[in-house]
């Protein structure tokens, strides 16, 4: 019985091998009838499609993208939400040393994702925003697309609710908002110091006067 259970097996690996070899040879094949004028329109699509990335790289930094940058007022933030797509907006206050932990971390990423625009804007310059948008704790993140708030950050609960959260931590964060263009893997994060309490703070769909927007927390820490 052992026996004839082991050349049932001994055929079936051979059938699949002969299978697999023959995908092979039939993509080999493929590759070979390829003709110089193929070779030709395909560098010609690479060339483009480079020179097509170049253009909107070049877009986005005339616009401001590709750096960390501070807003000085409420009318700024308007004018720089309506210039671009994605917009990740820290509002801080000087006195909260959390803000300057942010502010490491979103320096890197303005550089790295230069599709989506970062500015920072300090809330005592901006009472009327931050009342529309109903900003209790600080630091907190406004991330944009489109004009309209996607989602918030609002302190560090959701980014392990730790200080020493990593910058990828933030990464996935705001890639779970489709605010950057992720290449990781939204349904984990990464791995990382966490403590209790943490939890993901999500918002949707809500325009930029957030009227409708509340905190579930009441400190600043």
């Amino acid at each position: 019985m052992a026996h004839q259970s082991m050349d049932i097996l001994s055929k079936v690996l051979e059938q699949t091998a002969m299978l697999v070899e023959e995908k092979l040879d039939a993509q080999i094949s493929k590759l070979n009838e390829i003709d110089e004028d193929d070779l030709e329109r395909l560098k010609e699509r690479r060339l483009e499609a480079l020179k097509k990335a170049q253009k909107q790289k070049q877009e986005w930094l005339n616009k401001g993208h590709g750096e960390y940058r501070e807003i000085s007022s409420e009318k700024d933030f308007f004018g720089e939400v309506k210039d671009s797509k994605n917009v990740v907006c820290h509002f801080y206050k000087g006195s909260t040393f959390r803000c300057k932990i942010l502010d490491k971390h979103l320096t890197i990423l303005a550089k790295k994702h230069v599709e989506t625009k970062f500015i920072t804007l300090n809330v005592d310059k901006a009472p009327f925003l931050t009342d529309r948008l109903r900003i209790k704790v600080i630091p907190t993140m406004c991330l944009l697309i489109d004009g309209k708030t996607k989602d918030y950050v609002v302190g560090f609960t959701d980014l392990g609710n730790t200080d020493e959260f990593s910058t990828e931590m933030l990464e996935w964060r705001l890639g779970c908002a489709d605010v950057i263009n992720y290449s990781g893997n939204l349904m984990e994060p990464p791995t990382g110091p966490v403590r209790s309490g943490t939890k993901f703070t999500k918002v949707d769909k809500k325009t930029i006067r957030g009227r409708t927007y509340d905190s579930d927390s009441d400190s600043d820490n």
